[in-house]
């Protein structure tokens, strides 16, 4: 997925665009909303948001990785990657306004004004003790004019802080606490010109556009709050690489420890961000890599109850109705287009057994097996088998042998030509699917999705 580099550019909802975009809209059944990670245990809460403003990836793709690739083994983390959704999907700052501007006075009637009060009551919440707000900014902020580009009225690469205390609130030394987190960042800057330093809007001196802010808000509530900045020069896994080297110096200081799965530097950043980008349905029966995914995937079975079935491995993975079918986003670029084919289901079976090179293996539908020469289906009463592709030309393709040579290239779900899918039904209705790649390898197992729902008021006692 190499498109990441130019630029990437949960929860896990179908995303719509409302009556903004008609030609983008939800599955019926299905509503816009953010999804909040509650990660850790013990002690006091560090609350991390990503896409608040939609044309930011490096906020929102760092903030995925906090979700999919660390464990905190003490303190408490909750993350909110997407808290924009629609404007994620749009690219744009804001499709009903600039969020970021509404934590002052807000009208009943703006489209916004649930997600803004429900994002204030997770930012009020009794144990939130943090509030970490990641951005991309314009140009490298320098305390002093150098250029046009490197000045005081730039933002990128820099820590936000809106005053310089906040009297009464144990982590309320927003000074010292920017500048260690500068210090600790600065540590990994890869050229001296992407340094940072701390920016104090000094919004408490009567700044009416900052005032406006998610970290205004927070300290009007008594929550320490900064504003993280990685520069828009850069591309989507740098901006993220500086975004983790913040939100981690902060989380030290804040006393949370944790781990990650993958090495801290722009090309870790990138490999985690492409690693396991699935979605499932039909409650896991159907699982789809995108790594390589085709940009069309014709006749593709989907249950009529598709809102209902979805997962996804990433936080800001999305299924958003197009014309013609549904296009899965992974932040802000559409990766496919599903053209469906609506099927009832059938839940009798798990999965299917296959003679694989010669062997016996069991596949579990929605799971991945490697065939280096060939595969049988083994026949199951009252199912037939239709591997998408073949050029059998048999209403029922079990109990015969199958090798790549036998699937025509322009039916794989992958550019590559390796990956197959091979569906089962039980008179009309689908059972499940299993997908077979040509090529050496074991057989992979589904992808850890993350919960379909997470983070309503409800979950946080209130």
């Amino acid at each position: 997925m190499r498109w990441i580099s130019a630029l990437l550019s949960g929860l896990l909802v179908f995303a719509s665009l409302w009556a903004c975009s008609p030609a983008l809209a939800a599955p019926e059944g299905t509503n816009l909303d953010f999804t909040l990670h509650r990660l850790g245990t013990g002690g006091p809460v560090v609350l991390v948001v990503g896409g608040i403003q939609g044309d930011e990836p490096g906020g929102f793709s760092a903030a995925t990785l906090l979700v999919t690739h660390y464990r905190f083994t003490s303190g408490r983390v909750w993350v909110v990657p997407n808290l924009n959704f629609p404007s994620i999907i749009k690219r744009s700052r804001g499709v009903h306004g600039d969020l970021n501007r509404k934590f002052a006075t807000l009208p009943a009637d703006d489209p916004e004004y649930p997600l803004v009060q429900r994002i204030q009551r997770i930012i009020t919440a009794p144990d939130v003790s943090l509030v970490l707000n990641l951005h991309d900014g314009s140009g490298f902020y320098r305390p002093d004019h150098e250029d046009a580009q490197c000045n005081p009225s730039r933002w990128g690469q820099s820590v936000i802080i809106d005053k310089a205390r906040l009297e009464g609130a144990p982590l309320g030394d927003l000074t010292g606490m920017g500048e260690r987190a500068v210090r600790d960042v600065n540590e990994g800057v890869l050229v001296p010109k992407h340094r940072y330093h701390l920016k104090n809007t000094r919004t408490d001196e009567g700044d009416h556009e900052m005032d406006r802010t998610l970290t205004w808000f927070a300290y009007r509530n008594g929550k320490p709050a900064f504003g993280i900045e990685a520069s828009k020069d850069f591309t989507t896994e740098y901006r993220a690489y500086y975004h983790l080297r913040a939100v981690e110096a902060f989380l030290k200081q804040a006393g949370v420890r944790f781990e990650r799965d993958f090495d801290l530097s722009p090309r870790g950043v990138q490999a985690a961000l492409e690693s396991d980008v699935t979605v499932g349905f039909a409650h896991n029966r159907i699982v789809l890599p995108l790594d390589d995914v085709r940009p069309s995937l014709g006749s593709f079975p989907l249950p009529r109850d598709v809102a209902g079935t979805f997962a996804a491995s990433k936080p800001i993975l999305a299924l958003v109705s197009a014309k013609g079918g549904y296009d899965v986003f992974y932040g802000n670029r559409t990766l496919t287009r599903l053209r469906p084919d609506w099927r009832d289901t059938d839940d009798a079976l798990s999965g299917m057994t296959l003679m694989v090179d010669g062997k016996p293996v069991r596949v579990g539908f929605g799971e991945v097996v490697s065939v280096r020469e060939r595969f049988v289906v083994q026949p199951v009463k009252g199912y037939r088998i239709n591997a998408i592709g073949a050029t059998a030309h048999r209403t029922d393709e079990s109990g015969i042998p199958l090798g790549k040579r036998d699937f025509m290239a322009r039916y794989s779900v992958d550019k590559a030509g390796t990956l197959y899918r091979v569906e089962v039904y039980r008179g009309q209705k689908f059972a499940g699917m299993v997908l077979v790649r040509f090529g050496s390898g074991p057989t992979l197992r589904k992808a850890g999705f993350l919960p379909a729902v997470a983070g309503r008021e409800s979950d946080l006692g209130m």
